[in-house]
């Protein structure tokens, strides 16, 4: 009866199995290291998705906005706005969008990205049984048919909307938790400047 109540209710497998062990039973769904073998071909499509995506940005994270997969593009970007960083260095995109010094300096619609990303992060939080409101009503610049994150770093502007795939029917947490964002130039000086730093 609790696997077919969470599947009817769309329960995410993670709370699936919390509802399974409030209820006496053992977990039925696995959570899986994307490090792990037995997830080596979801691995080389994330490498697939990400190269496509070449010269523009993509990134892999988890449901934390933990990065766990970069492609160059989003590299160029990171270092083209922060600098280098450490190799090996963990990355939180989270933290990074809402720090006073990573991103915000160079993203003049911060008060739009951050009011979208945390509408977002709060459905996922929902469905981790945490409710949360934000009541702020967009600016002009969000009445666009995306929100795009416009970027300034002296005199280098970027316009960049994204897009989130996740994988079809998941049988596992991690996997289900997967996000692949895609970042695309808003427009042509955007799509000039995010190929010549491929050069």
């Amino acid at each position: 009866m609790v696997m077919r109540l969470a599947t009817a209710l769309d329960v995410p497998l993670r709370q699936h199995n919390a509802l399974l062990v409030a209820a006496g039973f053992s977990p039925v769904w696995r959570q899986t290291d994307l490090a792990a073998p037995e997830l080596g071909q979801i691995r080389k499509a994330l490498d697939y998705m990400l190269a496509q995506q070449e010269p523009f940005p993509a990134v892999a994270v988890d449901r934390h906005w933990n990065l766990l997969q970069s492609n160059s593009g989003a590299v160029r970007l990171v270092e083209f706005l922060v600098g280098p960083l450490a190799p090996g260095a963990p990355v939180n995109l989270a933290d990074a969008l809402v720090a006073p010094d990573v991103l915000r300096p160079y993203l003049e619609n911060w008060a739009d990205v951050v009011r979208f990303f945390v509408r977002s992060v709060e459905a996922d939080a929902a469905a981790d049984g945490v409710r949360a409101a934000i009541n702020a009503a967009p600016t002009e610049l969000a009445m666009t048919p995306v929100l795009a994150m416009h970027f300034r770093k002296g005199n280098t502007v970027l316009r960049l909307f994204t897009t989130i795939a996740t994988l079809g029917v998941p049988q596992d947490i991690t996997l289900q938790e997967l996000r692949v964002e895609c970042f695309f130039p808003m427009d042509d000086e955007t799509a000039g400047v995010l190929r010549g730093w491929r050069g």
